[in-house]
């Protein structure tokens, strides 16, 4: 957990998810525990337009986060079970050549549910 203003916080989401594999697999929320509104979970900030327009864009980022969500609701086991679905497929995908579309990566984790 890193606690910044947001410019910084994005910048750091933004390395973070290079060093890690890709920007796209950076899950992330924006938590105020001292603030009592919407909390808004997403895939790192700099998901591309131009993997969207093409279907390649990978969800698995937009997964995680909602599984942070669930957690943050309550919801843990749900949570667990996505986070665990995620990291399974991940870890098949590791090192594959396969090319995978962003429905072929949804099916694939729901699947794993």
């Amino acid at each position: 957990m890193v606690v910044t203003d947001n410019l910084f916080g994005d910048i750091l989401a933004d390395l973070a998810g290079a060093v890690t594999g890709g920007i796209g697999l950076a899950a992330s929320a924006n938590l105020n525990p001292a603030a009592h509104r919407a909390v808004p979970f997403r895939a790192g900030p700099r998901c591309r337009v131009r993997h969207r327009r093409h279907r390649e864009a990978n969800p698995l980022a937009a997964i995680r986060s909602g599984a942070m969500m669930l957690e943050h609701l309550g919801e843990v086991a749900a949570a667990e079970r996505v986070t665990k679905a995620v990291l399974e497929l991940q870890t098949g995908m590791a090192g594959s050549s396969e090319p995978w579309s962003t429905a072929g990566v949804g099916d694939a984790v729901i699947r794993r549910l």
